[in-house]
């Protein structure tokens, strides 16, 4: 009996060990039906803030709720969006395609080396497991820039440790666990879905062979003339090894859909038939992000200074539309008036943040039950949203979002008094 005993003990630390940054349901915010996060791209909180070439996002961030002290956290865009799903950057610091379905690869999170930039890394290794991810400086010296002057992560002064017992899943595995439903909503997705797919208009991909198109009916092109609508980079699920290998039907490449179509966001919304969680990512035009190569509409911002004076105003419009007519749609759907949902409007980060400038972008906080006209100077971060959503979900926090620094969104998501 002893030996058993003991046994069943080792085996309940080895579990304890393994699972160490995935903790207890975070308290402080009410039970969520639905939640809605809205990924916009690029900009930091002064630039979109009164802002008069976006008009809709200034109205919804008085009608509802505005964090003013909202930081993202480190810099490019995919980290970002890895740390608003997992918590962690799972040492990964590019905007690096996948490493499709490389079941040989090193993870990051088992070598402890980042995945960066400069010097430039091979794609990302399919995460997975567990182990370290990459320290977050409160100055980047590095990436983007040869520095100084040096690009600034959060407020400049804040900073993340390598976190040794980092595990390699994000929100979408927990719903599985769970029985809860997710997807995320990609917007031009191509119809074969995000398999190897790098980037994409729509119809072409980085894999179309263009040589098989007949040159009679369309002049010669090649994937550099690919308006990059959809990119992996902002499919943070598509990096991860248990979406790619499909082992969970709950989390796997089903869950990622587009806009348009019978099992996109336009449609799931006005049957009111949608997941637990949705991750909204408007396309690289809709999302303040820009592209060199499309239309004048949405061209990249001519100076990149951090002020509004540098902006594109066409792509300050486009993205402000395009949060109004996702708004909109969730606000008239059957399922935003049965329980208590939430909808989120976030910038990854603040692409600008270059020494004075912080990483501060704006988050938008709406509920159909709670307080309105509230403006937060608590400090938040992406971990902190990943905590408050988890809490509402009832899901377990993960990775930083388990931080004892880590502040709960309960003021923004709070109840009427």
């Amino acid at each position: 009996m002893k030996t058993r005993t003991l046994t069943i003990f080792s085996l309940l630390v080895v579990a304890a060990a393994a699972f160490a940054q995935e903790g207890p349901v975070p308290k402080g915010v009410k039970p969520l039906d639905h939640v809605f996060l809205i990924m916009m791209e690029n900009h930091g909180y002064s630039e979109i803030l009164n802002n008069p070439n976006a008009p809709f996002i200034n109205q919804y961030a008085q009608r509802a709720n505005l964090a003013t002290n909202f930081f993202a956290v480190a810099h490019p865009s995919l980290t970002n969006y890895l740390e608003t799903v997992g918590g962690s950057n799972f040492g990964v610091q590019s905007d690096n395609a996948p490493d499709w379905h490389n079941a040989s690869c090193t993870t990051n999170l088992s070598s402890g080396v980042a995945n960066t930039d400069n010097p430039p890394s091979p794609a990302v290794c399919p995460i997975s497991g567990s182990g370290s991810d990459a320290a977050t400086p409160a100055l980047d010296c590095t990436n983007e820039v040869s520095g100084p002057p040096c690009e600034i992560n959060i407020d400049g002064t804040r900073s993340y440790a390598a976190a040794s017992n980092t595990l390699g899943i994000t929100i979408a595995d927990q719903l599985a666990a769970a029985g809860k439903s997710w997807k995320t909503y990609q917007e031009n997705l191509p119809m074969t879905g995000p398999d190897l797919v790098n980037y994409s208009d729509g119809n072409f991909t980085n894999n179309t062979d263009f040589g098989l198109i007949n040159p009679q009916l369309i002049p010669p092109l090649t994937t550099s003339d690919i308006v990059q609508l959809y990119a992996a980079k902002h499919d943070p699920f598509v990096y991860f090894q248990s979406v790619q290998q499909g082992t969970n039907p709950l989390a796997s490449y089903a869950n990622i859909t587009g806009f348009d179509g019978m099992s996109g966001l336009w449609s799931d919304l006005g049957s009111g038939k949608v997941p637990n969680f949705s991750y909204i990512v408007p396309n690289q035009c809709n999302d303040q992000h820009g592209r060199g190569n499309s239309t004048a509409f949405c061209n990249f911002d001519p100076t990149s200074n951090g002020t509004q004076a540098g902006l594109n105003p066409a792509l300050i419009i486009l993205g402000d539309q395009a949060v109004q007519k996702i708004v909109t749609a969730i606000h008239g759907s059957k399922a935003w008036k049965e329980g208590h949902n939430a909808i989120v409007v976030v910038w990854d980060e603040n692409d600008y943040a270059v020494q004075p400038i912080t990483n501060q972008v704006i988050a938008i906080v709406d509920t159909n039950y709670g307080v309105r006209n509230l403006q937060s100077s608590t400090f938040y971060n992406h971990f902190s949203l990943l905590r408050t959503i988890e809490g509402g979900l009832k899901l377990p926090c993960l990775n930083h979002a388990c931080d004892a620094t880590t502040n709960t969104m309960s003021d923004l998501f709070g109840e009427r008094k």
